[in-house]
């Protein structure tokens, strides 16, 4: 009997190589969720009843950072192709360009998002809201106004959170993982004392609830920035002079990053307009759905590590010309995907009492509902849709660091407005099917987003040698030289 052999995508190297890469992306990463997340347990202490407020603005404050951080996207896939030939030392040029966009659009969203906030709000939850007795926490205009304030606070770090964003993908894509990782630890931290101050009422400070949230974060943010920029021009190449630029090349690097920040609109949109359907069937409602989202943001850390490797490995490929190297990274990243969602799934369902109870105090009620055990019981529907959602980031990753752009993009729009959307609304309103309802819309689009992309991925992995090589595959001029 002869043993069976791996598959060619599995080579024990190359999934050194992933976990070498992946973990520290992933435990990066992991710092700008449990921001989020230390934010909504501090709250669910003190102020579980708004934390409605927090969710609710990131619908505006979301789709603006996901379409920045897609547009900066081209910093890291430029810069890993780069060092994929071996000529990571002319990168600054991608770094500049990137760090330049990261400050223009920062100002453009903060200058638009600053005096619109109030009217944007009344409109969703005064204007348009449907008709619901289960609001009794808050009138919708307290809701409006609260959630509008909350956006202008968190505007103001927006410039700031690009910045980090920019130097974050320059420092993973030339390998320095672990430089991103200290960093966002430490502002976890930091987050976490100022949360403390101002929504705890630690050391004689006020509590100021969700704007004392929303303080924390734009603050730490910007103390970051100080720090990455030094980091950056002491330990890398980004301030050194770089040979000219390959024809082109400032398009390409907008264009890669284009149709992920138009992902990103979809996703970070079609998610944050669910916590508006939430709110709008209560202030509870929000609550036991918001929590349950924020686990999932957590566990999508994980998956967003393997998709970023993924993507970086994928895009070294291409800047080495290897066809089938590319084709081993994107299958690679996917099976390690469904790994890391069968862990997290087991880990979610059987510590969901525990995970509930730290979410919030134990004592928890909004509008008579416990909040503790409600969001217990939605846990294992949450694991089950981090799987698709981590399928849908590593596959279209994959897919864009090959350049296929914009069919990523049409399936994003396409499951998160066209499918996830009218579920959300009519399980939770319409069937009044409550939060649950609303997790179950969450989880139809996240299963035809996931099972699209990996089907487009194998799709192009299936196309002849020949068609595929005839495609456009950008190998750096440097690199073709000589």
């Amino acid at each position: 009997m002869t043993m069976s052999r791996l598959p060619v995508w599995a080579k024990p190297s190359d999934i050194a190589d992933l976990l070498r890469l992946s973990v520290p992306i992933a435990v990066s990463r992991m710092a700008m969720m449990l921001m989020g997340l230390t934010d909504a347990i501090v709250l669910g202490q003190f102020a579980p009843e708004e934390l409605a407020y927090v969710l609710s603005s990131w619908l505006p404050i979301g789709v603006s950072l996901g379409f920045g951080m897609g547009v900066l996207l081209g910093v890291q896939v430029l810069t890993s192709e780069l060092l994929g030939v071996g000529r990571e030392a002319g990168s600054g040029r991608i770094f500049r360009r990137g760090l330049w966009w990261s400050v223009l659009l920062g100002a453009a969203m903060t200058a638009v998002l600053l005096p619109t906030a109030g009217a944007f709000f009344h409109w969703v939850f005064v204007t348009i809201a449907p008709p619901s007795d289960a609001l009794r926490a808050a009138s919708p205009e307290q809701v409006a106004q609260e959630t509008a304030q909350v956006t202008r606070i968190l505007a103001i770090g927006l410039t700031g959170h690009m910045i980090t964003q920019a130097c974050s993908y320059y420092l993973e894509a030339l390998r320095r993982p672990l430089l991103v990782t200290l960093v966002m630890y430490g502002g976890v931290v930091i987050n976490l004392f100022i949360d403390l101050a101002l929504v705890g009422g630690y050391w004689g400070m006020p509590q100021m609830g969700a704007e004392g949230v929303a303080w924390a974060t734009t603050g730490t943010r910007w103390l970051m920035v100080f720090v990455f920029l030094a980091l950056v021009a002491a330990l890398t190449p980004a301030l050194r002079a770089s040979p000219p630029a390959p024809e082109g090349e400032a398009r390409r690097q907008f264009d890669v990053g284009t149709g992920t920040a138009v992902s990103n609109v979809a996703e970070w949109g079609g998610f944050n307009i669910t916590f508006i359907i939430a709110t709008w069937i209560s202030i509870a409602a929000n609550a036991v759905y918001g929590y349950s989202v924020q686990v999932m943001g957590l566990c999508f850390m994980f998956y967003l590590g393997i998709a970023s490797a993924t993507s970086v490995r994928v895009a070294e490929a291409v800047g080495r010309g290897s066809l089938q190297d590319v084709k081993n990274a994107g299958r690679l990243g996917v099976v390690a995907t469904i790994v890391m969602g069968a862990v997290l799934g087991a880990a979610l369902t059987l510590f969901a009492g525990p995970i509930s109870r730290l979410l919030v105090r134990e004592d928890a009620i909004i509008g008579g509902i416990a909040l503790a055990p409600a969001i217990a019981g939605l846990l294992w529907l949450a694991a089950a849709a981090t799987v698709f959602d981590g399928l849908q980031a590593t596959a279209s990753f994959a897919l864009r660091a090959q350049g296929m752009v914009w069919l990523p993009s049409a399936i994003h729009m396409g499951s998160f407005f066209v499918v996830m959307l009218p579920a959300a609304y009519g399980l939770g309103i319409v069937a009044h099917r409550g939060p649950q309802g609303v997790l179950e819309g969450a989880f139809l689009g996240v299963f035809f987003a996931g099972i699209l992309q990996v089907a487009l991925l194998e799709w192009k992995a299936a196309r002849p040698v020949k068609e595929r090589a005839a495609e456009t595959v950008f190998v750096p001029r440097e690199g073709r030289e000589g």
